[in-house]
């Protein structure tokens, strides 16, 4: 996940803070030593306490991949091992204001895009099953909804108005077909299930035959 580290119009300088909160990250902002949580992206304690950094849009994927969408991408060239984080046994969540929804990655093998409407913004969570990178779409063009599915390397209008359904780049929304809408990229992040309800516990899981209450799953 990737947040903007800009609040009340302050620029932070964050480190590690090194201890966990609800088993997942911490920060400190060097400027009042406030400790902040990396999936909330909220100060939890400190100076700064209830501040929120803005959540920008983002994806995951393998270093070949991006480079070969993005060939003239610079990278910071740090030793790393291997991570221990298996894609599989995680969710892709989608926060906008107080509402949430997570998407378990395993449900996305079979139906690799996930129409929603979460909080009155019609989304798509996408993956790729060849290379397991996963975007998040608004499915809204000008004044229109759309629905999309996966064909082959595009994302495709279901039950297109035209003659000719829309066809979409799966990496970065942009019309394939020489249009000039494109899809615009939403905020998305990986979690796992039960952080996930730990975190947003008035949130849901999404399933191809409805909604789940992250509360329910909880129980």
């Amino acid at each position: 996940m990737v947040h903007r580290r800009t609040s009340n119009d302050t620029e932070l300088v964050f480190g590690n803070q090194g201890a966990l909160w609800g088993n997942a990250m911490t920060w400190w902002d060097t400027e009042t030593g406030s400790v902040w949580s990396q999936p909330l992206g909220e100060a939890i304690l400190g100076p700064r306490t209830g501040e929120r950094l803005e959540l920008l849009p983002s994806s995951l994927g393998t270093w070949s991949d991006w480079k070969a969408v993005h060939p003239d991408t610079l990278a910071l060239d740090v030793p790393s091992g291997a991570d221990g984080f298996d894609l599989e046994q995680m969710a892709i969540v989608v926060e906008l204001a107080d509402t949430s929804v997570a998407v378990p990655v395993p449900l996305l093998r079979d139906e690799p895009v996930a129409n929603h409407l979460l909080d009155g913004v019609p989304l798509a969570v996408v993956l790729l099953p060849e290379t397991d990178r996963w975007t998040v779409f608004s499915r809204r063009l000008d004044e229109e909804v759309i629905e999309l599915m996966l064909d082959g390397d595009a994302l495709v209008e279901v039950d297109p108005t035209g003659d000719e359904p829309r066809r979409f780049d799966p990496d970065s929304g942009l019309a394939l077909d020489g249009g000039d809408q494109s899809l615009d990229q939403l905020p998305g992040f990986t979690s796992f299930p039960a952080d996930y309800v730990t975190f947003f516990p008035d949130g849901a899981f999404w399933t191809p035959d409805g909604i789940v209450a992250a509360a329910d799953v909880a129980e």
